[in-house]
């Protein structure tokens, strides 16, 4: 009887566990400075070394949205990026013009790519309702690890930033 009760306390708990749902991810949780390096493929197209810069990303809330800042002695962009909750992760995407300029059309103009599913999951409701199979997304936070990633399209090249949560 012991050893039954021992079996079904276990499977009560694995059973609480699976179904705990990761969507309770605190967005505000991804907002700080990042520290980490910057990748440069400009760099290596122009020559044999690829660069690779120590960097900072600081990440801040700005209404719904969030802006991101990274920046290192020869790179400094900003962008605004909406989130979207995806089992342990946060995803972001392209905002306003820079999702028009990217994706060909403006966010919210029913642009569905017809793989509608019954996701519960904001990052698979937002690639089915905005996006084609065939678009690239740029990186998204790893909230187990608190690291960052993101690519930024640039015409001179791509810059890749990975960094974890100072």
């Amino acid at each position: 009887m012991k050893k039954l009760k021992i079996f079904f306390s276990f499977i009560l708990a694995f059973t609480i566990f699976a179904c705990d749902n990761n969507d309770d991810i605190n967005s505000d949780d991804i907002t700080g400075t990042y520290i980490g390096n910057i990748t440069s493929d400009a760099a290596y197209k122009s020559n044999t070394n690829k660069s690779i810069n120590t960097a900072t990303a600081i990440v801040r809330k700005v209404g719904d949205k969030i802006e991101l800042h990274c920046f290192d002695e020869n790179f400094d962009e900003t962008v605004m990026l909406d989130t979207y909750h995806y089992n342990d992760s946060i995803m972001v995407c392209l905002t306003g013009n820079d999702f028009r300029n990217m994706y060909g059309h403006m966010m919210g103009q029913g642009h569905m790519n017809g793989n509608m599913h019954n996701s519960s999951s904001e990052w698979m409701q937002h690639l089915n309702n905005e996006h084609e199979d065939s678009d690239e997304h740029f990186g998204g936070f790893d909230m187990q690890n608190r690291s960052f990633k993101y690519t930024f399209r640039m015409s001179n090249g791509d810059f890749h930033f990975q960094g974890t949560k100072d």
